[in-house]
């Protein structure tokens, strides 16, 4: 996109949307999700919400109980619900349109094609997701998924090729038609039918009435810095502002600190997102970040598309959120500018609570030590949960006695792992993904 003269929207766009195709473990068209954009020419900010907000407007019934499943990383036992009534009403394509129409410069069409053609050819099933394909079995084989996960009877394995039958038709619709087809076409009707027939309570009311929605610009300082991000769940903002000044700070107590105000904010939860960052050659950034939840079972027949499973994870619907608004998120694409306003930085994770865990550790790396981009995304991380420090291979010893003398307990891993997050970024430092998923950085 960038070498035809799109924007840094374009590319995140047809990126996003090529994530749906080759990166469908993690996230899917039918999923939600944010975006941040830097406008370079006036130093504006702007995050949008495209998350799923909450089916049942018109429902003239209850929905129906959903599943309960189990699913483990990295011996991290959580709980689950799946099924129709999982399904919340997905932003994905609403979210694509926005970010398009107000800072692209292609058309449409274009933008759509790189994963339509995807669609059409399947791709290699990244080898980092392969072990996340096992453990989310549970909620990936029902329906039409055995058919794509499993269509030799076997899980797929790392470099296998993927391939979602009629997910092709899916996103030529789209090419075509916009995302309207969506909310009030062919695609949006189906969803409902679908939905419906297996008891949740998605109606045309709640597709016809999703908007994307602005929200207000959070920013924390760091090293002289300033880091801008969406208000989220999991304090992100607020967690980097609660940190002393790192810049003087010997390593191993700072790595308290840090573990500190993890602990101190946010809340723990497994689940899955991917993200994509890009800078344009006029200094514009767009970074997204979006789900599917683990995906709730239920596809749509002919379309190859795997319904979100939002509902599903309870905590992200906040005491009192009603029909129509929004589920809550740990989704945090951010930017990091200097005083006088350049960008320097656009970065974002995924992980769902380790986000900002994953985020701190890869900012401090690259703002703090001076690290390029790909550097101080594969450094060795730890996340911390209640009194337990997680913490990768080749992460510094002295730092682990320290956060143990504080009264910390230290879980030490085997390798890097999918666990701790996949943060991409791209600035002055170089671009980058996180190997933990196979993510890749480029520079034209």
């Amino acid at each position: 996109m960038l070498e035809d003269g799109g924007s840094a929207a374009d590319a995140a766009v047809a990126a996003m949307l090529a994530g749906c195709v080759a990166e469908s473990v993690l996230t899917g068209i039918a999923g939600g999700g944010f975006a941040t954009f830097y406008d370079a020419a006036t130093g504006t900010i702007t995050c949008l919400d495209f998350f799923c907000s909450v089916p049942g407007l018109d429902a003239t019934r209850a929905a129906a109980p959903m599943e309960p499943i189990a699913i483990s990383f990295g011996g991290v036992p959580q709980r689950y619900e799946i099924g129709a009534s999982s399904v919340g009403v997905p932003g994905v394509p609403a979210g694509a349109g926005a970010i398009h129409s107000r800072w692209g410069r292609l058309p449409w069409p274009r933008v759509v094609a790189p994963a339509l053609s995807l669609a059409r050819s399947g791709t290699l099933l990244p080898q980092p997701h392969a072990p996340t394909l096992a453990a989310l079995a549970p909620a990936m084989l029902p329906g039409l998924g055995a058919q794509v996960y499993a269509p030799t009877g076997r899980l797929l394995s790392g470099g296998d090729l993927l391939y979602h039958p009629g997910l092709d038709r899916a996103l030529a619709i789209l090419a075509d038609s916009g995302p309207a087809a969506f909310y009030t076409g062919e695609v949006g009707r189906q969803m409902v039918a679908t939905v419906a027939a297996g008891g949740g309570i998605l109606t045309p009311t709640d597709l016809a009435a999703y908007r994307v929605l602005a929200q207000p610009v959070a920013s924390a300082p760091l090293a002289g810095l300033t880091v801008s991000a969406r208000p989220d769940l999991n304090d992100f903002i607020v967690t980097l502002a609660s940190l002393p000044d790192l810049v003087a700070m010997p390593r191993a107590p700072r790595a308290v600190a840090l573990a500190d105000a993890l602990r101190a904010y946010g809340t723990q939860r497994l689940g899955d997102t991917t993200n994509i960052s890009v800078v344009d050659g006029d200094g514009n950034a767009c970074v997204v970040t979006l789900t599917l939840g683990i995906g709730s079972g239920v596809w749509l027949d002919g379309l190859g598309i795997h319904l979100n499973s939002m509902l599903g994870e309870g905590e992200l619907i906040r005491p009192g959120t009603l029909p129509g608004e929004r589920m809550a998120s740990c989704m945090c694409p951010a930017v990091v500018t200097a005083p006088d306003g350049p960008l320097l930085l656009a970065i974002g994770s995924a992980g769902a609570t380790r986000i900002r865990t994953a985020l701190l550790h890869a900012l401090i790396n690259t703002v703090v030590d001076g690290d390029d981009t790909l550097t101080a995304i594969a450094r060795p991380r730890f996340h911390v949960v209640s009194d337990l420090v997680h913490a990768e291979p080749g992460y510094p010893e002295d730092e682990l006695d320290a956060l143990q003398e504080a009264g910390y307990k230290v879980q030490r891993w085997d390798g890097l792992d999918h666990y701790f997050g996949g943060v991409s970024a791209v600035g002055i430092a170089g671009a980058a993904g996180d190997p933990r998923r196979g993510g890749i950085g480029r520079l034209l």
